[in-house]
C-alpha cells in the first residue's frame, strides 16, 4: 500500500464529494416540479440556479478562507465543516416539505424559494474547507493519484442523474431528499470517523520539513500570489463552461443521427467513463506531473471536439463521447492539487474556494447565454475548445507565475 496516501481518509473524503454530487443530481431533477406544484413559472428555477450560481462564485473563496482562519486558532478545520453540512442536511430535508404541505395560494409558497437558496448558501460552507483537507492526505506527488477517488465517487454520483433519473422521481420527493439529507449526515460521520488524521500525518510533516530546507520552496509556501489565483479561477471558469458546454453538444448530435436515440444512456456513459478511468488516470498524474497531465487532458478534449462534427454515426459519437469523458478525468483529478499548488499551505481553503468559484460563474455564463438562445453543434465544440484552450492558458501560465514548485504540481 502506498504510505504516501491515507487512503482511509482520502475515501472518507470522497463520500463527501459523492453526497455532494448526489443532493445536487436530486436538487435539479425536482426542482422544477416543485416550483410549478407551488404554481411558479418556468423561468423562476433558471432565476433561482442563476441567484444561488452567483452567490456560490462569491462564497465558495469567503468559506474557505474563513475556515482557513479558524483552522490557525483550533487546528482543525472540521467543526466548520461539520457545521455546514448538518446545515445543508436540515435545508435539503426542509424543501419537499415546503414543496409538498404549503398551498398554492398561500403567500407561504414563497418560502420554497428562500429555502432553496439557503440550502445553496449552507453547500458553499463546507465544500471548498472539505475538498482542501485533500492536501492533508497525501504527499504533493500523490495527489493526483489520491483525487482519483474523489473523482470515481463523484462520477458515480453524476451518473445517477442520466441513467437513474426515473428511478429518483418515482421515489417522490420526500423519499428522495430525505435520502440526500441521510447521505450527507452519513459523510459527515465517516469524515468525523477519519477526525485525527485532520492533524498533519507524520508522512506529511516529513514532507514539509524536506521543503523548507530549500529557500526557493519556503518562500514559495510563505506568499499568496494573487496571480496564482487567478489562475486558479481562470481554470476553474475554463474546465466548467467547456464540460457544460460538450454535455449538451454529444446529445445534440445524436439526435440528428439517431432521432429517437436514449440521450440519458450517452450522457451517463460519459460520466461514468469520467468515473471508471479516474484511478488510471491519476496514476499518470503522478507519473507526468498534475500540470502537464491537466494539459495533456485538456489538448485531448479540445482534439475531440474538433473531430466532433465530422461524426457521422451513433457509434462514432458514442465512442467519441466515452473517449472525452476518459480524457476529462486527466483533468478533473488535477483540478483539486491545482488548486492547492497555487497557494500557501495555510490558505488551501482559499485556493480550492477560487477554483469552485470560477466554476459557478461559469454555470452562470452557461446558463445565462447558451441557456437562451439555440446554438450550432459546430458553434458549441468550437466554443467548448476555446473553454479548454482558456483552462489551459491558465495551467500554462501558473509555471510563469512559479516555475521552482515540484513537476508534480
Amino acid at each position: 500500500m502506498n504510505k504516501r496516501i491515507l487512503w482511509v481518509q482520502v475515501w472518507g473524503l470522497a463520500t463527501i464529494q459523492g453526497a455532494i454530487s448526489l443532493t445536487w443530481v436530486i436538487y435539479n431533477l425536482y426542482l422544477p416540479g416543485l416550483l410549478q406544484q407551488l404554481g411558479f413559472a418556468a423561468s423562476v428555477a433558471a432565476a433561482l440556479l442563476l441567484i444561488e450560481n452567483i452567490l456560490a462564485a462569491v462564497m465558495e473563496p469567503l468559506m474557505g478562507s474563513l475556515s482557513d482562519r479558524v483552522q490557525r486558532f483550533v487546528t482543525t478545520s472540521f467543526p466548520f465543516i461539520t457545521a455546514g453540512m448538518v446545515a445543508a442536511s436540515i435545508c435539503f430535508l426542509v424543501i419537499p416539505g415546503t414543496g409538498t404541505f404549503v398551498s398554492p395560494a398561500s403567500s407561504w409558497r414563497w418560502l420554497l424559494p428562500v429555502v432553496l437558496v439557503t440550502w445553496a448558501l449552507a453547500m458553499t460552507i463546507f465544500r471548498s474547507p472539505a475538498m482542501s483537507l485533500l492536501g492533508r492526505y497525501a504527499f504533493a506527488t500523490q495527489l493526483p493519484f489520491a483525487a482519483s477517488i474523489l473523482t470515481l465517487v463523484g462520477g458515480l454520483a453524476g451518473a445517477m442523474g442520466p441513467l437513474a433519473s426515473q428511478f429518483i422521481l418515482n421515489l417522490g420527493a420526500i423519499a428522495a431528499f430525505g435520502m440526500g439529507s441521510f447521505v450527507l449526515l452519513g459523510a459527515a460521520a465517516a469524515l468525523r470517523a477519519t477526525q485525527p488524521a485532520l492533524r498533519i500525518a507524520p508522512e506529511a510533516k516529513e514532507t514539509e520539513s524536506a521543503s523548507a530546507e530549500t529557500d526557493s520552496e519556503s518562500t514559495a509556501s510563505k506568499q499568496l500570489s494573487w496571480a496564482g489565483l487567478g489562475c486558479t479561477f481562470g481554470a476553474g471558469v475554463g474546465v466548467g463552461l467547456g464540460f457544460r458546454l460538450m454535455l449538451t453538444t454529444f446529445p445534440k448530435l445524436l439526435s440528428v443521427s439517431v432521432p429517437d436515440a436514449n440521450i440519458g444512456l450517452l450522457t451517463g456513459c460519459i460520466f461514468l467513463a469520467l468515473a471508471l478511468t479516474a484511478i488510471p488516470a491519476g496514476k499518470l498524474g503522478t507519473l507526468w506531473g498534475n500540470r502537464p497531465a491537466m494539459l495533456a487532458g485538456l489538448l485531448l478534449m479540445a482534439g475531440l471536439m474538433a473531430a466532433l462534427p465530422f461524426a457521422s454515426n451513433a457509434i462514432t459519437i458514442g465512442g467519441m463521447a466515452i473517449a472525452w469523458g476518459a480524457a476529462f478525468s486527466l483533468v478533473a483529478n488535477g483540478t483539486i492539487p491545482f488548486a492547492l499548488s497555487q497557494v500557501p499551505p495555510m490558505r488551501a481553503g482559499l485556493g480550492t474556494g477560487m477554483y469552485f468559484s470560477g466554476g459557478a460563474v461559469a454555470t452562470s455564463l452557461y446558463g445565462q447565454i447558451f441557456g437562451r438562445i439555440e446554438i450550432s453543434a459546430a458553434t458549441s465544440v468550437t466554443l467548448g475548445a476555446v473553454a479548454c484552450g482558456v483552462a489551459a492558458g491558465c495551467i500554462a501560465a501558473s509555471y510563469l507565475l512559479a516555475p521552482s514548485r515540484p513537476r508534480s504540481l
